[in-house]
């Protein structure tokens, strides 16, 4: 881990200022929601890969993350070899995209 952030307009200063390959974002974030964050991070970044990690799972929230980038959407309480699994499949999507 590179860092950490309160809210999402603080995700994005730390963003810029580093090379991220992976992020894990919050919808429900102050300040700014996580669609909004991503879209903006994946403007400047777009090799970044975002799995979203929210604590409540509802369709909207859902079809919002994924539809602004998110290589994955997870909750909070997943299990910790889930989380690792699709940080890896994200990671290896996003090296047979810059291959191509």
């Amino acid at each position: 881990m590179v860092g950490e952030a309160a809210n999402n307009e603080e995700a994005l200063r730390l963003a810029a200022s580093l090379r991220l390959d992976m992020v894990l974002m919050d919808l429900r974030m102050p300040v700014m929601d996580g669609a909004t964050a991503m879209r903006h991070l994946l403007c400047r970044e777009p090799d970044c890969r975002v799995i979203m990690l929210p604590t409540f799972d509802d369709e909207e929230s859902r079809t919002q993350g994924l539809s602004a980038g998110a290589a994955s959407y997870l909750l909070k309480d997943t299990p910790l070899e889930d989380l690792v699994e699709a940080i890896r499949a994200a990671m290896i999507s996003a090296a047979k995209k810059m291959e191509q």
